[in-house]
Order: C-alpha cells, then sequence, then structure tokens
C-alpha cells in the first residue's frame, strides 16, 4: 500500500508541475472572448473594449466572437465546453447567470457550468420608443396599454434576456399588458423600434443613447437609483412613481467550470490592472455602465443573489420558453 502510494504520488507531481507552468505561461496563444449576442449591443461593446485592454496588456492577439441565440444560451453553452485552458472567456449577461430558469430544458446548468471571474459593469436601463407613439413618460405608457391593451409591443434581446425581464417586470408593476416579442440580439430589435415595427425596448443606455440623443428615440425613464449622467434630463423610475423598476443590468467574464481556480484568480489580477487604468474605467462610464471589477467570490455571492431575485419574477409571471 505503501509503494502504491508512493507510485501515485510520482504520476500526479508531473502533472501538477506542468499545470502550474501553463497557468504561469498564460496567455501563450491568442484569447476568445464570446458574446453570446449579435454585434453591435452593450454586450458586445463591453467585450471589445475588454479585448482591447487585455490585448494590450498581454502582448496578445485577444478577439471577440458573437455567438447568439437562444438568449445567449448558445454561446454560454460553447463556453461552458471549452475546457480548462482558459483561452475562450465568455461576456456573460444576467440573463446567462441569473434568468435561465427562463429555460426549463438547457443542455447545461450555466449556474454550475460557468464560473464567474469577475462583475464587468452595472448599468441602469431606459425605456424608450419610437417619437411617434402617444407617451411621453412612464405614466403616458401605462395609461395609453390600459387603454388599448395588447397595442402596444416590446422587443428584447430573447427570452431571458435583461431587456425582456425588465419589460416583464414593468407589466408587473404596472399592470400595463404589453406584449413581448423576442428578438436573437439588442441590434435586431432596435431596427424593428425604429422602423415602428415595436413600441418599446427596455434597453441599455449604450445601445441607445446616440439615437435618443439625434432625436430618433425618445426617452421615458431609465431604472437606475439616480439619474443616469448620459441622460440627466430623464427621470428614474422611482421618480417617476414606479420604485418597483429601481433595477440594474450586469455584466460578467466567465469561464467554463473546468479551468482550475487558480487561472481564475490569475485572470482576476490581471484584469484588476485594466480597472486600475482610468482610461478603461472611463470607455465604460461614456457607455453609461459603472465599472465593478470584484474578486470571484464576490462575483458568485452578487449573481446568487441576483438569481433568487429573478427566480422570484419568473415564477410570479410564469415566464418560460418550454424548452
Amino acid at each position: 500500500m505503501k509503494n502504491s502510494g508512493l507510485a501515485l504520488i510520482a504520476m500526479v507531481l508531473p502533472f501538477l508541475g506542468a499545470t502550474a507552468q501553463a497557468q504561469a505561461d498564460y496567455p501563450s496563444k491568442q484569447l476568445r472572448i464570446v458574446v453570446p449576442f449579435t454585434a453591435g449591443g452593450s454586450s458586445d461593446i463591453q467585450g471589445r473594449l475588454i479585448a482591447e485592454y487585455l490585448g494590450k496588456l498581454y502582448g496578445k492577439p485577444v478577439v471577440v466572437e458573437n455567438k447568439a441565440g437562444a438568449g445567449g444560451h448558445i454561446g454560454g453553452k460553447y463556453v461552458a465546453d471549452s475546457g480548462a485552458d482558459g483561452y475562450t472567456l465568455l461576456l456573460g449577461s444576467i440573463g446567462l447567470h441569473a434568468t435561465y430558469g427562463v429555460y426549463p430544458k438547457l443542455p447545461y446548468n450555466p449556474g454550475i457550468d460557468l464560473k464567474p471571474i469577475t462583475v464587468v459593469a452595472q448599468m441602469p436601463h431606459v425605456v424608450v420608443a419610437p417619437p411617434s407613439l402617444a407617451a411621453n413618460s412612464l405614466e403616458d405608457l401605462t395609461k395609453l396599454a390600459k387603454g388599448k391593451p395588447e397595442s402596444v409591443n416590446f422587443g428584447s434581446a430573447g427570452i431571458g434576456s435583461s431587456v425582456h425581464m425588465i419589460g416583464e417586470l414593468y407589466k408587473m408593476e404596472s399592470g400595463a399588458p404589453i406584449i413581448h416579442i423576442p428578438y436573437k440580439g439588442s441590434s435586431a430589435a432596435m431596427n424593428d423600434l425604429m422602423g415602428g415595427q415595436i413600441q418599446l425596448l427596455f434597453e441599455n443606455v449604450p445601445t441607445v443613447i446616440a439615437n435618443v440623443q439625434a432625436g430618433k428615440l425618445k426617452a421615458l425613464a431609465t431604472t437606475g437609483d439616480v439619474r443616469s449622467p448620459q441622460l440627466p434630463e430623464v427621470p428614474t423610475a422611482k421618480e417617476a412613481g414606479l420604485p418597483g423598476l429601481e433595477v440594474m443590468s450586469f455584466t460578467t467574464l466567465a469561464a467554463s467550470k473546468d479551468v482550475p481556480d487558480a487561472l481564475i484568480l490569475k485572470i482576476n489580477q490581471d484584469l484588476q490592472k485594466i480597472y486600475a487604468d482610468p482610461k478603461f474605467r472611463q470607455g465604460l462610464e461614456k457607455l453609461g455602465m459603472t465599472p465593478v471589477g470584484n474578486t470571484p467570490e464576490q462575483a458568485k455571492a452578487y449573481i446568487d443573489k441576483e438569481r433568487a431575485r429573478w427566480d422570484k419574477v419568473i415564477e410570479t409571471a410564469k415566464i418560460t420558453t418550454g424548452n
């Protein structure tokens, strides 16, 4: 038995040494950040910003790949299955980490199969509509929707996405019978909003701010606890009489559960160097985001709390994809 134990140790030590060396050499090749939505949305903007700064830090290419569909879970499953080397990362979202309960038959478990590295940023959403909509405030919107039931449609980046869930939360808080139209990403929903096929989006500030400032869309309210610095004239939902719509979405950088904790910590420590750069933080802030950059443990605790909150919304509103 003693000799067997020594033999096992002799077999394991080289493996541990090789693993430690691989982590010390990380990264030795190109990294990928998978954005699980179409190009042009808020997640895509953040993913490309992180890729730019990580590429500078590492002196290695960091590329962004968009893998959209199933509310982000095509990209999420892809990263979950990517192995233990840590060269494929995920720009995660509230949809992947906190509202996946809308998908009862997912081929993976995001809460187990994805390992958070950090919360990248938090951001309020903004309720936007085309100028032609006969509502200039949340109060107007609620009256319009109640007066003409099922006449107002809102789009989203997919079932369970933050853009969808905040719309559902508005329905619950206001009683307005608006209809959800899911898309495969925010950019597709935005195109139909601009074209008049839908009447509302509960979208991230970065995705809509240019069109709001240009007068192509109007902002009815934001969902943060204070007014958005990018849209200071737009009241918060709380100011507009809906305190229950005070909510922030969030994004993460995550990896497969197979990536060792030691490598997760190394990547997190490298990200801290990026967060220490005022230009990186300003890049997020200019887009209407609040930089976070916390530890893996803090990120997991935050995600667990958010998932519990949104599970209640999913259960109350009976939201499901059925698959």
